[in-house]
């Protein structure tokens, strides 16, 4: 195996810490000599969830090939460091796409699996798991068990939102979605306030299996979560102009704009926060009738690096989910919170989960806000207050993503904690697999 120090952070470039990375073609083998590991995939979660600071982390982006596809039933098995981004390269042009993608498709499998990631049509698809048939993982003990619904079932439902600390995860078996084309239906919809936009994301949703809504941060009083709704359903070969029709199952591949260097601090402020808000709303307002993939699921996706653009101090998309009795009084008093607490946000996105699954997987039902603010000093004592609001609503945080929430906090938002730690227990004994983030939530 091989070691090396590396400068290791997450999408959203807080924390930054130097990490021991560990490589070596016989992993499978060789990876219980070693305590304290963590593995990776991509990195695009935001914050410390594949870093380790005091032991070893073990990237798995290399071990990305197909196994096998059974094209009848669209039944996927490939390596953990595959990337959704793969699959839709190889398989998009013969009609097949992921079942279930969130909004970047530079995530692994692994990586998919371990945050149990969501999407625009969680109301009607669920969390990762739902495309997710079985998975093989090398344990610490150094056995490796295929996991599933019916064999080593806890151990499957616990992997989700377990943020690979039960395991690495070296294949998978998931389900992918026939399709026509590669475009997709959509409408937008303009909410002039709060109430208005949750009364159009319950009305859409019945009508729409895809949905997310911009709300728009400046706004205040009256206007207070005003925004636009965007719902959509795939594309069928005969709704397609002559235009698309000609290239239906059409693919994109690595983007060609990129973020070059760090934007410096002073760029985020007042002006650029209304200037970035006015084109998104401009943007979601005046969609076109048909959005291929790539704009319909994954925007961001087309600017490399776009983290940069929040400077070198990094940002943190704070991400939390509410039921939906009493969710109108709480999200109005985050917003208001929000609006009066000194800390801009430049991304505020609203959609509504369907069911839920158990231990520490972050759907819900209820409405999730998601919320990109740029690092700062007022920003932690601040989040803490969002916490607190949350926390009193039932409510939890995604710790997919989460920089800041402290072991107190989480134990009282995932109330099957205990559960997953026993079963963290009966497959790890010994804390081989380890993280930051665990460490800071009490997970290992």
């Amino acid at each position: 195996m091989i070691e090396k120090r590396a400068t290791v952070t997450g999408w959203g470039l807080y924390p930054s810490e130097e990490n021991t990375i560990l490589s070596g073609k016989n992993l499978e083998k060789e990876l219980g000599l070693y305590s304290d590991v963590t593995p990776r995939g991509l990195g695009r979660s935001y914050a410390d969830q594949a870093m380790n600071g005091r032991g070893y982390v073990v990237p798995f982006t290399d071990r990305k090939r197909f196994l096998a596809f059974d094209e009848r039933s669209g039944s996927l098995e490939c390596e953990a460091g595959v990337a959704l981004y793969d699959i839709i390269q190889t398989l998009g042009p013969r009609g097949f796409f992921p079942m279930i993608t969130p909004g970047t498709k530079f995530v692994t499998v692994g990586g998919a699996i371990a945050n149990d990631v969501h999407g625009k049509a969680h109301h009607v698809d669920g969390s990762f798991k739902n495309c997710v048939e079985s998975f093989d993982i090398l344990l610490a003990s150094g056995k490796v068990v295929t996991a599933s619904r019916k064999k080593h079932s806890e151990l499957f439902h616990a992997n989700f939102g377990g943020l690979g600390l039960l395991g690495l995860i070296l294949r998978a078996r998931i389900k992918l979605r026939k399709i026509e084309t590669t475009y997709f239906k959509q409408q937008s919809f303009k909410a002039r306030n709060l109430d208005e936009m949750l009364d159009l994301i319950d009305e859409k949703d019945r009508e729409f299996p895809y949905s997310v809504a911009w709300v728009n941060p400046l706004a205040r009083g009256k206007s207070l979560g005003k925004g636009v709704l965007t719902a959509g359903d795939h594309a069928g070969i005969e709704d397609l102009s002559a235009s698309l029709k000609k290239e239906p199952l059409k693919v994109t591949g690595m983007p060609g704009l990129n973020v070059p260097f760090f934007m410096p601090g002073f760029a985020l402020n007042g002006l650029t926060l209304r200037i970035l808000n006015g084109v998104i709303n401009y943007v979601q307002s005046h969609a076109g009738q048909f959005s291929h993939y790539d704009s319909f699921f994954y925007p961001l996706d087309a600017i490399n690096n776009w983290n940069r653009g929040y400077g070198k101090r990094g940002f943190t998309q704070y991400q939390f989910v509410v039921p939906v009795e009493g969710a109108r009084l709480t999200i109005r008093k985050i917003l208001e919170e929000i609006g009066t607490g000194g800390c801009k946000p430049f991304l505020n996105v609203l959609k509504k989960f369907g069911k839920g699954t158990d231990y520490l997987s972050f759907p819900a039902p209820g409405y999730t806000f998601a919320i990109d603010f740029p690092i700062s000093r007022k920003l932690f004592p601040f989040l803490k207050r969002l916490d607190a609001l949350v926390l009193d609503a039932g409510g939890r945080i995604y710790a997919g993503k989460d920089a800041t929430l402290d072991a107190q906090s989480f134990a009282s938002m995932y109330s099957q904690l205990e559960d997953w730690k026993k079963i963290k227990r009966k497959y790890d004994p010994q804390n081989m697999f380890q993280s930051d983030i665990g460490r800071r939530l009490g997970l290992v």
